[in-house]
């Protein structure tokens, strides 16, 4: 009889906790609304300059130093595109810019995979050393190393020249750890299995390796060319003139001490910003990929 009397009780929880669901729902799906807004409001506050650049760039220039400023333009121009065309060598400037920015892409990823590949997967004395030289190299600021650099190379006859901008960059130390990172969470089977085959050391390194680390390698390589495209340090130092200076050299003659031509500037950096954004685009997959699999999380 107390089983009998006992049995309604489980219908009624039933119906409470049917009843509870709602409130749940309705707490994730606040939450979730929330998360999103949040989103969207930090990412059109960090778009916010990019934005700002691009309106700049069709402002005249007296609508640009008009107070209070206005984000969307008052008139719409493109003359500061053609200004900048005509007042530097632009289209000389970009050449020398992707020469530049390409060709140490390319080549530090050729000796940053080697140099990865020697420290993840061979066995060598003073493995461990290295390894920790370049740790620090990592560590060192580019800044206590440019005036004896800008001194051994102007003692080889190399300032001025894009071939003396690119050869101190063709390694990495970030490139190299990087990749070791990369090389190391991929299965020593494949390798094993090449050995067993009769492939050397550079043949598993090319065939086997290689292939396999191409999202880290387009993900280094999108670093590699941002940073070396919008760099205006060292190409500033390393070149007297226009002939061999790079972009950002370039639209800093527009930056006067007096005076700053926004337009001008404006525009040289929106199209300046081009190549970058269609680099990122190309390789955003893998870009993702690269950088989930290398522990830099």
């Amino acid at each position: 009889m107390t089983a009998t009397l006992e049995r309604p009780a489980a219908p009624a929880k039933s119906a409470a906790r049917r009843r509870r669901r709602p409130h749940y729902t309705s707490t994730r799906t606040l939450l979730r609304w929330l998360t999103t807004i949040a989103g969207i409001v930090i990412a059109l506050a960090m778009l916010l300059p990019i934005i700002w650049m691009a309106f700049t760039a069709f402002k005249p220039e007296a609508d640009i130093v008009t107070f209070p400023p206005t984000l969307w333009p008052r008139e719409f121009t493109l003359q500061h595109f053609i200004d900048v065309w005509n007042r530097i060598p632009f289209a000389h400037l970009y050449l020398n810019t992707i020469v530049f920015a390409g060709s140490v892409t390319v080549i530090s990823l050729f000796f940053d995979s080697m140099a990865a590949y020697a420290l993840a997967r061979l066995e060598f004395r003073g493995r461990n050393v290295v390894l920790v030289l370049v740790l620090i190299l990592l560590m060192l600021p580019f800044q206590v190393t440019l005036i004896p650099l800008y001194d051994m190379l102007n003692g080889l006859g190399l300032t001025n020249s894009l071939p003396g901008m690119i050869i101190p960059r063709v390694t990495n130390a970030f490139g190299i750890f990087f990749l070791r990172q990369f090389f190391l969470s991929l299965p020593k089977d494949l390798e094993e299995a090449a050995r067993v085959d009769g492939a050397g050391e550079w043949r598993i390194y090319w065939r086997v390796i290689m292939p396999l680390a191409k999202p880290a390698l387009l993900t280094l390589g999108l670093f590699h060319f941002q940073y070396n495209w919008n760099d205006l340090l060292w190409p500033l130092i390393m070149s007297s003139d226009l002939d061999n200076a790079t972009l950002p050299a370039g639209l800093a003659l527009f930056m006067g001490q007096h005076v700053v031509e926004y337009g001008l500037l404006m525009a040289g950096s929106l199209l300046a910003l081009l190549p970058v954004v269609i680099f990122f685009l190309v390789i955003q997959r893998s870009f993702v990929a690269g950088i989930a699999t290398t522990g830099l999380k």
